[in-house]
């Protein structure tokens, strides 16, 4: 599957610090990339009705770390997968009367517009589960020759017990501090079935469902069907990134069951006596906050959606949206507003009018371009500090308009260049 078309970063002088992210599994400041490659799996839509503020919120957050990587001289390779056949795609597709295909296809193209208009850099691998549908049954062959595997009326569930590390990211002593009661119900909340009998745990959950009339199936060695959605990401991951990588990303609402289910297969499936399963899969994990609208959070099943594309559509500058989500840390839960477009809207004039600002006379406007240049890279480095690098841009562009100091071309070449190159955002 093609992803959408990556722009032109601008060469920045010197280079960046490493990024820190916040990792959800310890709770600590962990350097994000162990060595000169620098990998990322961020889990995709589910293509049935995109893009959300919440799916722009937490992209173009990982569009910031691939950028921070990139100005810090890394070779970056990005994952995301597209969950283009699933049971929320099928239900959408049957209530309006839509071939489900059709509907993915038209979803995910509608995706990759709003992904380019937001000027988010494109991975490298954009994989979607229909594709990838050989390398999830052979993933899934791997689990079966780990005896992990069982049936239930013939769908085929992965035993968790097989896993000695299960939790480690949603656990009991984990950062988010989930009972296994509590996993239970979020199990039931995301599309976990914990209550059906014959389950050998609860927790236990669905690699391949056997086919039922009406819905689409492949072959496999389970027999007809499709696949779960944990080990999609499972598979693809461990394909194009190795068992082993750096950042696992995404919402906070996937830290379990998700990626604590993604992880717990690839622990087991691709363990040996040289890989020791408690380092399989992601070093670091990052999730996103929560975007609200009207009061409660931004979801598909309550409707409240605020969707880029209809943004972009009645004419709402792109750079202004992403302005808007930039005023946020990536982590926070916020909600957005007209106030807050407003504001972005604002603050893009701002800095506009200052690097179209005639050159003036006099000592250096204070912070220098140089110094919003280092403070951008210092609070990106920092958890990806979206807001503090935007304030650093503001404390110039303030000065410049206020008439503080003198300016010339090259600070608003770098200004710019800094603005495009780390926050992309084009002036």
């Amino acid at each position: 599957m093609d992803a959408w078309r990556g722009v032109e970063v601008p060469e920045l002088p010197g280079s960046g610090a490493e990024v820190q992210l916040r990792d959800t599994a310890t709770g600590e400041l962990t350097v994000a990339a162990s060595g000169h490659r620098a990998s990322l799996y961020a889990c995709g839509i589910t293509p049935y009705d995109a893009t959300h503020m919440g799916h722009a919120a937490t992209f173009t957050a990982w569009d910031l770390l691939v950028r921070s990587w990139l100005d810090a001289g890394h070779e970056v390779v990005y994952a995301q997968n597209v969950t283009d056949v699933d049971d929320p795609l099928l239900e959408r597709a049957e209530r309006d009367g839509e071939d489900w295909r059709e509907l993915a296809l038209r979803e995910t193209e509608r995706f990759r517009g709003d992904m380019e208009a937001l000027r988010n850099l494109p991975p490298t691998y954009f994989i979607g589960a229909v594709e990838a549908l050989p390398i999830i049954d052979a993933f899934a062959e791997r689990l079966a020759a780990r005896g992990s595997l069982y049936e239930v009326d013939g769908d085929v569930y992965f035993a968790r017990s097989y896993d000695q590390n299960f939790g480690a990211l949603a656990g009991p002593r984990s950062a988010s501090g989930l009972s296994v009661g509590a996993m239970t119900e979020l199990s039931a909340e995301r599309g976990g079935d914990p209550d059906r009998p014959g389950k050998k745990d609860p927790l236990d959950p669905l690699v391949w469902r056997t086919e039922r009339p009406g819905e689409p199936a492949w072959d496999s060695r389970f027999g007809p069907g499709r696949p779960g959605w944990h080990v999609e990401c499972a598979a693809i991951a461990a394909e194009y990134l190795g068992p082993t990588f750096d950042v696992q990303a995404g919402g906070s609402d996937l830290v379990f069951p998700h990626h604590e289910m993604s992880a717990s297969h690839t622990r087991v499936a691709c363990s040996s006596a040289t890989a020791d399963p408690a380092h399989l899969f992601a070093r670091v994990y990052a999730h996103s906050g929560m975007v609200a609208y009207q009061g409660a959070k931004m979801s598909k099943s309550l409707g409240n959606l605020v969707f880029v594309s209809r943004l972009r559509a009645e004419g709402v500058d792109p750079m202004a949206i992403r302005l808007a989500l930039l005023a946020h840390h990536y982590r926070a839960d916020w909600e957005w507003t007209d106030a807050v477009l407003a504001e972005a809207q604002a603050r893009l004039d701002r800095w506009r009018a200052a690097v179209a600002r005639p050159v003036s006379s006099g000592a250096p406007v204070t912070p220098t371009a140089d110094a919003v240049l280092a403070a951008v890279r210092t609070r990106l480095a920092d958890d990806l500090d979206a807001p503090g690098a935007v304030a650093a841009v503001d404390e110039w562009v303030a000065a410049v308009l206020d008439g503080q100091g003198g300016t010339g071309p090259q600070d608003a070449a770098l200004v710019r260049a800094t603005a495009d190159a780390l926050l992309g955002v084009v002036l």
